[in-house]
């Protein structure tokens, strides 16, 4: 995220000041994209910058926050974390808050900012205005909201990719490409832009074809949890199917 969020701050003209890393290597490689002076050391950050943006892994934010923090608690301070509260920034800064872009990022994949949902929270107009520079889609969103939206992200995301990689698995033992998978895939995920995806379900467990599942089901007996994925996911289609 670090990376793609500092490609779009640039391209909108904002002035990147310093990249902190805790590898000098890495400082440099972002640096030399986005600009500004690199660093491995929260001591040599700027200390009067418009706003700091700490977009680490949630298990380093806390440990990060009183570093990058100290000599600077009057200035505005953002993380980009998902799950995490705004309220991590107490008793270390007065202006907090929150700058969470929804989306998947890879460092090499750059991505189309403008159209990515940014979820903010915390009071300060600063906040906002640098959000809607690089998004026509913002957001203000709570904590406790928030944690809903990255667990609904998760599902969308995190498992249908994972989805996408037992059925790799699968194809590669028999000697399939992935590839032919890519025209289902990418029909699945045109069709949920113009249905709920409750109607564009599709396949035996809508309609619990016990032929076809009870068979699929029996190829993946040398599989124990991979045939229980199968087994409990085609039992919450069809409960959701009914439900509609």
């Amino acid at each position: 995220m670090a990376t793609q969020l500092g490609l779009a701050l640039r391209e909108a003209g904002h002035d990147i000041l310093a990249v902190y890393s805790r590898t000098m290597g890495s400082a440099e490689t972002l640096t030399s994209l986005i600009g500004g002076i690199p660093t491995n050391s929260p001591d040599l950050l700027p200390n009067e910058a418009d706003a700091y943006l700490v977009s680490v892994k949630d298990s380093a934010l806390q440990e990060l926050i009183p570093q990058v923090t100290k000599g600077r608690a009057d200035q505005l301070f953002l993380h980009t974390a998902g799950s995490m509260p705004m309220n991590v920034f107490e008793g270390y800064a007065s202006r907090y808050g929150v700058f969470y872009p929804m989306q998947t990022f890879s460092k090499e994949r750059k991505v189309a900012f403008a159209e990515i949902p940014v979820f903010i929270e915390g009071s300060d107009d600063t906040i906002r205005l640098l959000a809607e520079s690089i998004s026509r889609r913002v957001y203000s969103l709570s904590t406790e909201e928030r944690k809903y939206l990255h667990l609904a992200a998760v599902f969308a995301c995190n498992f249908a990719n994972h989805c996408y990689a037992l059925s790799a698995e699968l194809l590669e033992r028999h000697g399939l490409p992935f590839d032919v998978m890519l025209p289902l895939i990418d029909e699945t995920a045109r069709k949920v832009h113009e249905l709920h995806p409750l109607e564009a379900q599709t396949g035996p467990a809508v309609r619990y074809d016990e032929n076809v599942i009870h068979m699929q089901s029996s190829l993946l007996d040398d599989d124990p949890l991979l045939k229980e994925v199968y087994e409990r996911m085609s039992f919450s289609i069809h409960q959701k199917s009914k439900s509609s």
